[in-house]
């Protein structure tokens, strides 16, 4: 297939379109800076198209001819209304737009936040309730998608139906390292901070229940792959690690791995709190996915490890901080 991509340079997106290139999709791929990953430019199977999410009439045209787009970028705003327009709006203009050009599917990247504060046991059936803006917009964005379904004739009257396929995939915490020279990081640089600390033999102090189900980049990108190969319509599909892990867990690896004389202190402020965990068994039950993550997550620390060496010895490092 011929695939749009947005976000193909950042976290989750550098992922998937190295995925869908092993897989042997080609992809028309929108960036803002089409020199951040030089490899891109060598590839045969790979367009680059130049322009921003906001950009609507560049995204149009650039999706003309695709079978399907997987939009991974995020747009952002400091109110309401920016949230709105950078996002939701875009995602809407997209899936409007690929339908009207005879695309047939749409994959929408969504986030835990669209369902808010973690109630043990969450899964695709949980009410969205955000409590936050980045939030209300993945969850607006998300109902959009699923209720376009049909167009109207007018007020009231039920116009012709849509075909192109449209599923959701909502990420937890996605960490990666560069899948590419020149490629994202989590724009969160609690890893590295750590790191540093490690380094520099600072004890360290953590809530006992501080952590989640971390997922990496490449280990999401199967999820995409798989679901763009299938036949499903109107799913949702959340992506998670099996395995809760603590930022103390964390910590201990890193201090394995450094041979640090840093402490790990557990906060007990929290000592009445349960473990929480999302159910994320619907990927494993449909595809067979299922990650706890770990050698991906010690090598991500190392590659932490790595950088904050060099940067504590004052050396310039690439910035892998994709943000808007």
């Amino acid at each position: 297939m011929k695939i749009f991509v947005t976000g193909g340079t950042g976290n989750i997106g550098q992922n998937v379109t190295k995925a869908l290139l092993a897989a042997g999709h080609e992809i028309v791929l929108l960036t803002r800076t089409p020199d951040r990953i030089p490899y891109y430019q060598t590839l045969p199977n790979i367009t680059l198209v130049q322009g921003n999410i906001l950009e609507l009439d560049v995204m149009e045209k650039a999706l003309q001819g695709c079978d399907a787009v997987i939009h991974v970028a995020l747009g952002w705003g400091n109110d309401p209304v920016e949230m709105l327009e950078h996002d939701t709006k875009v995602t809407l203009f997209l899936a409007d737009a690929a339908e009207r050009a005879g695309l047939h599917k749409f994959i929408y990247t969504s986030s835990t936040a669209a369902m808010g504060d973690l109630r043990d046991g969450m899964d695709e059936t949980a009410q969205l309730l955000p409590g936050n803006l980045y939030g209300a917009t993945k969850a607006a964005s998300e109902m959009y998608l699923m209720g376009f379904n049909r167009y109207y004739n007018g007020q009231g009257v039920n116009g012709t139906k849509t075909k192109i396929a449209r599923n959701v995939i909502r990420p937890g915490y996605i960490f990666s390292n560069p899948a590419y020279e020149g490629g994202a990081s989590q724009s969160d640089v609690r890893f590295l901070n750590l790191a540093k600390a490690v380094l520099q033999n600072e004890d360290l102090t953590f809530n006992k229940f501080d952590g989640t189900q971390f997922l990496s980049g490449r280990q999401i990108a199967e999820l995409y792959v798989k679901l763009l190969e299938s036949d499903f319509n109107n799913e949702t599909f959340m992506a998670l690690g099996k395995k809760f892990v603590s930022w103390a867990e964390i910590a201990q690896l890193a201090i394995d791995l450094t041979g640090s004389s840093s402490k790990i202190i557990i906060s007990n402020a929290d000592e009445e709190r349960k473990r929480s965990y999302y159910n994320a068994s619907k990927m494993e039950i449909v595809f067979g996915l299922s990650f706890e993550g770990d050698e991906d997550l010690k090598d991500h620390i190392q590659w932490n490890i790595d950088r904050a060496r060099k940067i504590l010895a004052g050396e310039q490092v690439h910035d892998v901080y994709h943000v808007w």
